[in-house]
């Protein structure tokens, strides 16, 4: 599943990041990587998306919450 497909409020895994080499190393810096719990705050109709990574919440266009792909939804 997509990030963008996930729903506001649910806590979801990082299952990969499939955009291009530079975007993935500056998302890796900001600690969206494989294995990290990312959490859906909020949806804006333009498709950009607030998440909360590690106490840091990041706005992230359409584009690139595309390439983030997700696992199932995590309890707790």
């Amino acid at each position: 599943m997509k990030l963008h497909e996930g729903k506001i409020g649910e806590t979801y895994r990082v299952a990969g990041v499939h955009v291009d080499e530079r975007l993935t190393r500056r998302l890796e810096a900001l600690g969206v990587n494989e294995g990290t719990l990312v959490t859906i705050m909020n949806k804006k109709g333009s498709g950009t998306l607030i998440i909360k990574v590690r106490g840091t919440r990041l706005a992230l266009g359409r584009q690139i919450a595309d390439g983030i792909e997700i696992g199932g939804a995590e309890n707790g």
